[in-house]
């Protein structure tokens, strides 16, 4: 008779280590999961701090200023920005407005002033 092999149920680290062949994709797969797992916290507790849930009296308020502060480091590791209603002190004397990056990948350039029209 032939035998019959069962499969083994593999969790999310057994399925983890079939699948990524280097260490590297290994721990770059488990630093997103923690980092969803903090985001998903932080989300949460700030969440719960603001919403009242029926039949449920909350005793005391939370400051929320550093899971905010976690929340929003952790969002910037995934690349989200946050953006405030404050000015940039950075933003010298242009008024405020957008800032725009370039960036530019071939070399050598040279910038040169143009010189304002005449009226």
């Amino acid at each position: 008779m032939a035998e019959v092999k069962k499969e083994e149920k593999k969790g999310l680290l057994g399925k983890l280590k079939e699948h990524a062949e280097d260490k590297e994709e290994q721990l770059a797969f488990l630093s997103t999961i923690v980092r969803l797992a903090v985001l998903t916290w932080s989300a949460g507790i700030l969440t719960l701090n603001y919403v009242e849930i029926p039949g449920y009296v909350q005793e005391q308020k939370i400051d929320p200023t550093f899971i905010a502060s976690v929340f929003t480091g952790t969002l910037a590791t995934f690349g989200v920005q946050t953006s405030s209603k404050k000015k940039d002190k950075t933003e010298g004397s242009t008024g405020g407005g957008t800032v725009q990056t370039i960036k530019i990948e071939q070399m050598p350039l040279k910038i040169v002033p143009a010189t304002p029209p005449t009226k």
